[in-house]
């Protein structure tokens, strides 16, 4: 008889621990708040996913790395984050109350990614072609030195219009030099050796020739 009143005892009890009735109370559900924090500078971690071992719920810690959960004493804790290495904490069982704070730090971690080469060919034989065969692109030193060439300058002048302001630059100049000349007679270039100068320039060039 008294085997089996201390065998409904501790019956009794883990009932009213772990009952699903919301008329009892279950002494051993706790709420833990708590802060995830850098090892070494002690600065707030976002976005730890904190989650109880073998089961199904968690959190996610706030901008400030807040957070706040219900569990039960003895639960196991999983905190991990990205960039850092995951931690495991296990609540005490000999918490006085239902409510309990914690600091977590976490360590950062270095993860290395794996290689990955992106190849737009389609077989080894055509990437082997393309290494040996295929001329390689210009790069910025080279693209600078050809749009810098003499030549290539000089055939941009002769061909290319004037923009806007060029015509506006010119076009205010002429202007500007009518003015000098206001109410006289404008000096003849004919016996200006500068302008003698220019015309022979011109005529080597080959200025006069006409154009087909």
């Amino acid at each position: 008889m008294l085997v089996l009143s201390g065998f409904l005892f501790v019956t009794r009890t883990i009932a009213q621990t772990r009952t699903d009735d919301p008329n009892v109370i279950n002494t051993n559900l706790v709420q833990i708040t708590g802060v995830t924090m850098t090892a070494d500078s002690l600065r707030g971690i976002p976005d730890v996913t904190i989650v109880v071992k073998n089961q199904d719920r968690g959190v996610n810690s706030s901008e400030t790395g807040v957070f706040s959960l219900v569990c039960e004493k003895g639960d196991t804790l999983l905190f991990t984050s990205l960039g850092y290495r995951d931690v495991s904490y296990v609540v005490p069982r000999n918490i006085k109350g239902q409510y309990f704070s914690m600091i977590q730090l976490m360590a950062q971690d270095t993860f290395y990614l794996p290689e990955t080469i992106i190849n737009p060919m389609m077989t080894p034989e055509e990437f082997d072609y393309a290494i040996k065969y295929r001329p390689l692109p210009d790069d910025e030193y080279e693209r600078m030195r050809k749009n810098t060439d003499k030549q290539t300058v000089r055939l941009l002048l002769a061909t290319l219009p004037k923009d806007g302001r060029e015509n506006q630059k010119m076009y205010q100049t002429q202007q500007a030099y009518g003015g000098t000349y206001y109410g006289q007679q404008q000096p003849i270039g004919l016996f200006n050796p500068l302008k003698w100068a220019d015309f022979f320039n011109s005529w080597k060039r080959g200025d006069f020739r006409k154009k087909k």
